[in-house]
């Protein structure tokens, strides 16, 4: 019989170490590691938490910058009235991912290292520019969300190396929206989008658009953007975005819906996201 090993390091330096061991695996919520170990995708026996480690615990503010630690719970992100008001993408993501139960345990280091393409958190956050904070033994470095998948369940994390926290840059003049379709309320994303828009004089100044759950990673839609930016935010220009959303997306057929369907749908949530997000930045959502 296997013997599963649990450790609970208290500081990061502790975790590094204890983590870098052959077989261990870094876990904080655990939601779907959880998920993982019952179905037998998952043969990790030597389990490090993070749930103890206070340098990834905390939600900082250093004028318009935001520092989320990686193992803060998903309900406190979402609580947080500045996060909501700042970056209200990420709050709907967060509203829409599992029930209340799951967003007290899951985090968003979770979330992102799980690697899914349907991450809820994901399309935000790529929408916002997030950059990702990866600590080893040796130090600390910062890519972009971007770059940080690889594949489906793959990321750049080296063996040893930690996600500690999220970083975001608040531009107060946005407007961002997240749109999600699932079969049911606590089922994964068939689709989901996301978007973000500065308008100055009837004009998009800066657009970020992000899909999920229809690529092998999250993934953003830099061909839309050019579309929008330069423009006004008109319903031609609109059109324009949404029929440009299928040659980029790459979904496959699954049990939660057609790869079809998710052509079909994609374009769709894009335009919505957009819409919301223009409504939000020229003043006019409700």
């Amino acid at each position: 019989m296997t013997t599963l090993t649990y450790q609970r390091p208290t500081s990061l330096r502790e975790a590094l170490e204890t983590g870098g061991s052959d077989g261990a695996r870094f876990v904080s919520g655990g939601t779907d590691l959880m998920v993982q170990r019952r179905s037998g995708r998952s043969g990790t026996e030597n389990l490090v938490s993070l749930r103890r480690v206070e340098e990834l615990a905390g939600i900082d503010w250093k004028n318009d910058q935001l520092r989320i630690g990686a193992a803060v719970p998903l309900a406190g992100i979402g609580a947080d009235q500045r996060i909501a008001r700042d970056f209200p993408a990420l709050a709907q993501a967060i509203a829409a991912l599992g029930s209340v139960q799951i967003r007290n345990v899951a985090t968003l280091g979770g979330n992102l290292c799980n690697a899914s393409p349907a991450a809820d958190t994901a399309p935000a956050l790529l929408a916002y520019e997030a950059r990702i904070e990866i600590a080893n033994t040796g130090g600390t470095r910062t890519v972009g969300l971007d770059e940080f998948f690889t594949g489906p369940g793959s990321t750049v994390l080296q063996p040893g190396e930690l996600l500690t926290a999220i970083l975001l840059d608040a531009r107060q003049s946005a407007g961002s929206a997240f749109m999600r379709l699932g079969r049911v309320r606590m089922d994964l994303a068939i689709a989901s989008a996301a978007a973000l828009v500065e308008i100055e004089d009837n004009r998009c100044t800066h657009a970020r658009v992000a899909v999920g759950a229809v690529a092998p990673t999250p993934l953003r839609l830099s061909a839309v953007e050019e579309i929008l930016e330069g423009k006004a935010p008109d319903g031609p220009t609109l059109a324009k975005a949404q029929a440009a959303v299928d040659a980029l997306i790459s979904p496959i057929s699954d049990l939660r819906a057609s790869a079809r369907h998710r052509r079909r749908i994609t374009p769709v949530l894009v335009a919505r996201a957009l819409e919301a997000a223009i409504s939000m930045a020229t003043g006019d959502a409700q």
